[in-house]
C-alpha cells in the first residue's frame, strides 16, 4: 500500500470514527509498522497546520484524532446556535400565527389566508417542533390538521393557547374545509403569466 493511501485511510478513520484511532488499531488495520503510522498521522498533523486548514489533528497517547481549528470556535458556536434562539422569518412568522389562531388547520387553509403556498415554512416549523400534525380532516381527501407545539407556548411565553392576543377576525379569514377546493392542473396559473 502506498503512503499515499495510507494517508488517506487515516484521514477517513478519523473522519468517521469522531474519536481518537489509536496508532496500534489503525496499523493492524492497515498492516503496517505502528511506528509508520505514528510518523504519517505526525505528517498529516503538520500539514494541515502548515497550510491553515479549518481542521487540526490532535494527538493524545499516539491516539489521533480529527477536530476542528481552535481559531474558528466563534464561528462554529454562532452555527450550533440553538435552533429557539434563531430568529423565526417573517413568513414563518405568519404561518405560525395561522396555526396558533385557527389550530387545528389545514394546509390548504393556511396557504388561502396567505395567498401563497407554505410547504416549506410548515415543513421547518415542523423541523424546529413548534408545529405538529393533530390528526386528518373529516373534509375531501382527508388533508393533515395541523396545531401548535408545547414548545411553542414555551418560546413565546404563554401557559396555554388562551394567553394568545385577542384576533377578532381570524375566523372570517380561513376557509372551511367544505368551501375550499384545490384548483384543478388546468386552473393553475404560473404568476407574470396570463391565465388561459
Amino acid at each position: 500500500m502506498t503512503k499515499e493511501k495510507i494517508r488517506s485511510v487515516l484521514e477517513s478513520l478519523m473522519f468517521v470514527l469522531g474519536e481518537p484511532v489509536p496508532a496500534r488499531t489503525a496499523a493492524e488495520l492497515l498492516e503496517v509498522p505502528a511506528a509508520d503510522i505514528v510518523k504519517i498521522f505526525r505528517e498529516l498533523a503538520e500539514e494541515y497546520e502548515e497550510r491553515g486548514s479549518g481542521l487540526r489533528i490532535r494527538e493524545m497517547d499516539k491516539a489521533f484524532q480529527l477536530c476542528t481549528n481552535a481559531e474558528n470556535d466563534d464561528y462554529i458556536r454562532m452555527l450550533c446556535t440553538p435552533v429557539r434562539e434563531k430568529r423565526l422569518s417573517q413568513s414563518a412568522l405568519e404561518v405560525l400565527a395561522i396555526i396558533a389562531y385557527k389550530q387545528p388547520v389545514t394546509k390548504a387553509q393556511i396557504d388561502a389566508v396567505r395567498g401563497i403556498r407554505c410547504d416549506r415554512v410548515l415543513e421547518n416549523l415542523m423541523k424546529r417542533e413548534l408545529v405538529e400534525e393533530k390528526g386528518r380532516s373529516s373534509g375531501i381527501g382527508r388533508p393533515y390538521l395541523y396545531g401548535t407545539t408545547r414548545k411553542f407556548l414555551e418560546l413565546f411565553g404563554f401557559e396555554s393557547l388562551a394567553d394568545l392576543p385577542k384576533i377578532e377576525d381570524i375566523d372570517s379569514l380561513v376557509l372551511d374545509d367544505e368551501d375550499f377546493e384545490e384548483p384543478m392542473p388546468d386552473q393553475l396559473t404560473i404568476p407574470g403569466s396570463d391565465a388561459v
